[in-house]
This record gives structure tokens, C-alpha cells and sequence, in this order.
């Protein structure tokens, strides 16, 4: 077990295909600092082959992360998950295993670690990701969506640029971005709106600054914000982490409206996935998005 965030194991290769940012070094690194060592005990599982990244808070065992800000977790390295296996084999009787989030891939990995170590794993779905395949073309990909949706994007578009004028998207950095966004987050309706509390803000802060999240803004003829949406991308996908919007303009869709503008961008980019990520909206499978299935595995260890 190593306790570094130096390790080169963090090069590896997630063994589920298309996570983003989550598996990765800086992700993981700065939920420890702003989230995760108030309260837990890091365990970094590292042989060379393998890596994974766990924290221990009591009995339960589980990966660095909580399920609620992290959509998707994955060893790094072999299938086999050797360091995982060796993390279990040290850890204290009485401990229990919950290891969340992960794609089918991971999760048979993980399910042959835990039984290499002499548990008994159970695993269930628990959640769902969303991830939308792209065409090669916009025309292509609204044709994919069919008549009705299409219908309704190019009217909610129109809609939008002919009574607010034109609309883009701007990719904008910096602490006003975030701050423009936690903004018009907490003037959401609803549970949304109280998401976003100091702590959540200075955390999405520290992803923005050290872990690689954007912040895209749709604004309108008068350069007005009317949505802002905070993401990471990769060469082959754009990752939709969070998104929020000016209330005060739900009347012209501007969600809708700045999904369409993105998911044009990416395909002109020419990424493969335009992932949602974690959560059964139903404006996802509406925009043409597929159900991910993701799993946790958990598993009991008796006493030593």
C-alpha cells in the first residue's frame, strides 16, 4: 500500500473505457484535499500493475469519491486488479467493502479481485450514466434523434435566438466563471437550488484550477448568461458534470437549447461520446442518449 499521489501508476489505464476525469490522479487528489481527509483514512493500493484508490471511515471500505459527486469509478492498470486484492488482504476483520459506480468492465474486475482475496462479492446495478454516441455530423445526428426531437430542438433554438437574439456558447475560466455558475445554481427551483453551498462552490473551484473542469456559457443577443454548464472533456468525449440555468429564461429552454450548441461543437470536434454522465433524466434518452448500467460490489470481511 502506498500512501503517495506521486506514483507513476496513475499513468495506467482505467480498465473501463470512457470515464473522464475520474479515475485519474488530479481528480481523486483534489476530492481528498476538499472533501474526503476530514473524516477518512486514504488507502492507495499500488503494485506497478494495478492501482486503485480507497478511503476507510469506520468499517466501510469504499472508493475515494463519494457516489454523489463521482459518476464513475475504475481500477487502474491490470484487469486482475492485483492491488486491490492485496488492499483487501490487509485490511482488519470486521471491515465492510462498498465499491460503487463502476461501469460493467470495472465491475467484473473488481468482483474477481475481492474473490482473489478469499471474499464472497455481491454485485448489483445501482445507478445508470447516460452516454450519447456521436455521428459523424450534426445533420446526421439529428435525423438519429427522429422527427418529433428534431422538431422541437430547431423550434426551441429558434425560439431562443428570435426573442433574446442571438445565442453562443463561450468557454470562460477563471473564479468569476465558477462564481457566475454557483449563481445561477442557487437561483435554481428546488432541491437544486440548495446544492450549491459555500463548500460545494470552493469545491467546484478547485476542480476548475486543478483538475481540469470547463465552464461553457450560453449567452443571448445581449450577452446576458443564460446557462452555464461545468464539464470536462477529453479527445474523444465531453463529460456534462453539472449545468444550471437563469430562471428567470426558462421560458426559452436555454438547457436545451445550450446542449444543442454543445453537442454540435463536440461532434465538429470530432469526439466519439457526449456522456450525461450519472442520473435517468428524462431529457437525456430524448437527446439520444443510451443507458451506461453501473454497479457496486460489496462484499464482507470476517473477523482475523
Amino acid at each position: 500500500m502506498s500512501d503517495s499521489w506521486l506514483t507513476d501508476s496513475f499513468n495506467l489505464p482505467p480498465i473501463a473505457p470512457d470515464i473522464g476525469p475520474f479515475p485519474g490522479r488530479s481528480w481523486l487528489e483534489t476530492w481528498w484535499k476538499h472533501r474526503g481527509e476530514r473524516s477518512s483514512e486514504l488507502l492507495i493500493g499500488d503494485t506497478g500493475e494495478s492501482l486503485v484508490v480507497l478511503v476507510k471511515e469506520g468499517d466501510r471500505v469504499e472508493f475515494a469519491g463519494e457516489p454523489d459527486l463521482t459518476d464513475y469509478h475504475s481500477p487502474l492498470g491490470s484487469a486482475s486488479v492485483p492491488a486491490l486484492t492485496k488492499l483487501i488482504e490487509g485490511l482488519p476483520g470486521g471491515s465492510r467493502l462498498v465499491l460503487d459506480s463502476l461501469p460493467e468492465e470495472a465491475a467484473d474486475a473488481v468482483g474477481r479481485a475481492v474473490r482473489s482475496a478469499g471474499l464472497t462479492p455481491v454485485v448489483e446495478q445501482h445507478a445508470l450514466a447516460a452516454v450519447l454516441t456521436l455521428p459523424d455530423t450534426f445533420d446526421d445526428y439529428l435525423t438519429a434523434i427522429g422527427k418529433k426531437e428534431r422538431h422541437e430542438l430547431r423550434r426551441k433554438r429558434r425560439k431562443f435566438d428570435r426573442d433574446a437574439g442571438p445565442s453562443h456558447v463561450e468557454r470562460r475560466s477563471g473564479a468569476d466563471a465558477v462564481a457566475l455558475f454557483a449563481d445561477l445554481h442557487r437561483r435554481s427551483f428546488g432541491d437544486k437550488g440548495e446544492f450549491m453551498t459555500d463548500d460545494i462552490e470552493g469545491f467546484f473551484l478547485a476542480l476548475h484550477n486543478e483538475a481540469g473542469g470547463v465552464m461553457d456559457v450560453l449567452v443571448d443577443g445581449s450577452d446576458r448568461p443564460a446557462s452555464a454548464i461545468f464539464s470536462f472533456e477529453d479527445q474523444d468525449g465531453y463529460y456534462l458534470y453539472n449545468s444550471a440555468f437563469d430562471p428567470e429564461m426558462i421560458h426559452l429552454s436555454p438547457g436545451n437549447v445550450m446542449l444543442s450548441h454543445l453537442i454540435e461543437r463536440a461532434i465538429d470536434q470530432g469526439k466519439r461520446v457526449f456522456d450525461f454522465l450519472k442520473g435517468d433524466e428524462t431529457y437525456k434518452f430524448r437527446l439520444g442518449a443510451s443507458e451506461r448500467p453501473l454497479f457496486c460490489v460489496t462484499a464482507a470481511i470476517g473477523s482475523r
